[in-house]
């Protein structure tokens, strides 16, 4: 049996589900988009935990809380989508520059904009967690595939 890289195996198994879609879902689902699902699902419940701990448990304020969870768990997700998802063997630096600015969007948009901001209105912090990584998940999906792991094309051999 030859040893399959995990990585080749996620990006299998993504494919193999989309395959299966029904209702000619199939067409419109990228393999990469539920593997990002997948992906980011597990690190928003690693979002979720380090939140429930830092303000829940240690009393942080809601903002620094919100702020050193989505850190911590967005670092994780650069790593996962990049080795497994996107499977990228481009220069990290650049990738490393653009997903930067993306979650600087991203944080001061959906996580202090309408994360805090729900829950400085009132609403119960998880749920207003919730509904800002609805929001987000679209914006960081799009801005990883098109813009962060987009494939680059070789600039061509002039002699």
């Amino acid at each position: 049996m030859t040893d399959v890289p995990f990585a080749d195996r996620f990006a299998g198994f993504c494919a193999a589900v989309v395959r299966v879609l029904p209702f000619g879902l199939s067409r419109l689902v990228a393999p990469s988009f539920l593997g990002f699902v997948i992906i980011n699902g597990f690190t928003f419940g690693v979002d979720l935990g380090l939140l429930t701990v830092f303000h829940g448990s240690f009393g942080w304020p809601v903002w620094l809380a919100i702020s050193v969870s989505y850190v911590l768990a967005f670092g994780l997700s650069f790593v996962l989508n990049r080795a497994l998802n996107f499977r990228s063997h481009a220069p990290v630096g650049r990738q490393a520059v653009l997903y930067v600015v993306a979650i600087g969007v991203n944080y001061a948009t959906f996580l202090l904009g309408v994360g805090a901001g729900l829950a400085a209105l009132g609403m119960e912090y998880h749920l207003s967690r919730l509904i800002a990584g609805a929001c987000e998940g679209v914006f960081m999906y799009s801005v990883m595939r098109w813009v962060v792991f987009a494939k680059r094309e070789e600039p061509a051999f002039s002699a």
